[in-house]
């Protein structure tokens, strides 16, 4: 019988949202585990050509495994409905899928045993755009330590990915002066989808939600 030669190598799994979810799993890399209610692992249209990315869980998204989902998230659930888009047709994650507690900064090593799998989320998605929410998220994507407000207003790039810097929704409810500054920044990504431009009664600020 003829040599047929080594047997084929497995065919590789192809990757998807939900491999990486499942590779996830019941995740204890680093201490936040310990306290969580739920891995918030992302949400939205799996191949959106806009991402948003802020920087964890608060309290209500571990209440409810679901990012941006409290104050914070109503009023970015306000600008995507100004762009004429609607939380299904973008994808909305976070540096870390753990809530901190007491809503502080994520730290050193809770970001780098996340940040892969976000890396991995973006490449399956590959959107035209991200809008990084805040600081951390801004800081962590762009490996810098420059403030966000150095890094907003003009767009950067990640793994071939266009980045847009901006103000956190929380802090856009502490701070509701820089809602215009926001604006401008989310209408830049607009322009860059080609999404059309908002009417005349649209071209001010959302209107944000209140705390709660």
């Amino acid at each position: 019988m003829a040599d047929q030669g080594p047997a084929p190598s497995p065919v590789p799994c192809a990757e998807t949202l939900a491999r990486i979810r499942q590779d996830i799993g019941d995740c204890q890399r680093c201490k936040l585990w310990r306290q969580r209610r739920h891995i918030v692992f992302g949400q939205g249209d799996p191949r959106a050509r806009l991402v948003f990315v802020g920087e964890g869980p608060g309290f209500d998204e571990d209440r409810q495994g679901e990012p941006f989902v409290g104050a914070a998230g109503q009023l970015l659930t306000k600008i995507i409905q100004a762009m004429g888009l609607s939380r299904e047709q973008v994808y909305i994650c976070n540096i870390i899928k753990c809530h901190p507690p007491g809503n502080r900064n994520p730290e050193a090593d809770e970001i780098a045993a996340c940040l892969p799998f976000l890396k991995r989320q973006l490449a399956v998605i590959a959107p035209d755009c991200i809008c990084a929410l805040g600081a951390v998220a801004a800081r962590t994507l762009l490996e810098t330590d420059l403030p966000i407000s150095k890094l907003r207003g003009r767009f950067h790039q990640v793994q071939g990915i266009v980045v847009m810097p901006t103000f956190h929704p929380a802090y856009l409810l502490r701070n509701p002066e820089q809602k215009r500054a926001v604006w401008e920044d989310i209408q830049q990504i607009m322009v860059r989808l080609g999404l059309p431009r908002p009417s005349r009664g649209q071209s001010r600020p959302p209107t944000g939600a209140t705390p709660g």
